[in-house]
């Protein structure tokens, strides 16, 4: 807990130092004299565009108007494989769905009965 109060500690002295900076240098601004004002130069006006000749587009050809597109060649056929025959499968023991019952212990004799 102490170590997170220091490091609170130094991160607030670093934030403070510009701050401090920041606030000295606009009160030295606020203590300089007036700027004198400028006085604004007139400018001349702006050239007019003349209208200048647009380009003519290019008309397109229509989608039906393409060419067709060429047809591709036949692919040759691929030689036929032999198919793989497997073995039959081994048939699997049926699992036993009768649960047999657990013969219990009886239990142990009572000691006789002292008189």
């Amino acid at each position: 807990m102490g170590y997170f109060n220091c490091i609170a500690l130094a991160f607030l002295m670093a934030l403070s130092f510009p701050s401090i900076n920041v606030g000295q240098a606009a009160r030295h601004l606020q203590q300089l004299p007036p700027i004198p004002t400028l006085s604004t130069a007139t400018l001349p006006p702006l050239p007019s565009i003349p209208n200048l000749p647009q380009p003519t587009i290019p008309t397109m050809p229509r989608p039906g108007a393409l060419p067709p597109l060429p047809t591709m060649p036949a692919l040759p056929s691929l030689p036929s494989v032999p198919r793989a025959t497997l073995p039959p499968l081994p048939s699997m023991p049926s699992i036993p769905t009768a649960i047999p019952s657990i013969p219990f212990l009886s239990p142990p004799p009572s000691p006789p009965a002292t008189p």
